[in-house]
């Protein structure tokens, strides 16, 4: 039997790495060095854990909400569909996913770009409040996108951060869905134990059913 086709979702994390203004970019340095006396090679690093391909914590957008390696981990892996709505403007409403709203799984990944972006902008696609509530009322308990934020870059309030939290839903921001047709695939995208981090990296996978 040959082996199910993955599709690696995650962008590359390096210090040319696209970051929100303000975040800390990627920093890294040698601790140890192979040489005489050291058997191996090891780095620090330090970065914004929404750097490339993560998951939001509920602790993000709510003080005292539970931290990323709190939340449960079935969400991020399981049945899931790639819904296109390339060119849908600034903001992706319900009506720009009904075509796909058919039997959804319960975890939905939007794509909105031809290609993600390999340098900061504000100019990206962010899901609408009400877009969120639609989705949790089809069941729906995790939401992806290819773009930094499912809000707004200008947004002050997070409107549909703080849907997610209200609602009780997990959400991927950052991924690459360049290559991906819109189609029911299973995904892999297991957040970190980090008990005190309102956010973690993931390395977001589909692989084919």
């Amino acid at each position: 039997m040959s082996a199910r086709r993955l599709w690696d979702i995650s962008p590359p994390v390096g210090p040319a790495t696209p970051v929100f203004p303000g975040d800390q970019a990627y920093v890294q340095h040698w601790t140890a060095r192979l040489g005489p006396g050291c058997a191996a090679n090891v780095s620090a690093v330090t970065f914004s854990p929404h750097l490339g391909a993560h998951a939001d914590a509920p602790l993000h957008y709510a003080d005292g909400a539970p931290s990323i390696g709190e939340v449960d981990l079935a969400p991020f892996l399981g049945p899931c569909r790639v819904v296109h709505a390339i060119g849908c403007g600034p903001l992706v409403r319900p009506e720009h996913l009904w075509h796909a709203a058919e039997h959804l799984p319960p975890r939905v990944l939007v794509r909105t770009c031809q290609r993600a972006a390999t340098v900061w902008t504000t100019d990206f696609t962010a899901l609408a409040p009400e877009t969120i509530d639609w989705l949790a009322g089809q069941g729906v308990r995790l939401v992806g996108i290819d773009t930094p934020s499912v809000d707004p870059a200008s947004s002050e309030t997070l409107e549909s951060h703080q849907r997610l939290l209200q609602l009780d839903l997990r959400v991927l921001e950052n991924l690459v869905l360049d290559e991906v047709p819109a189609g029911d695939y299973e995904l892999i995208a297991l957040p970190l134990r980090l008990v005190l981090a309102d956010a973690s990296p993931v390395r977001a996978v589909l692989r084919a059913l």
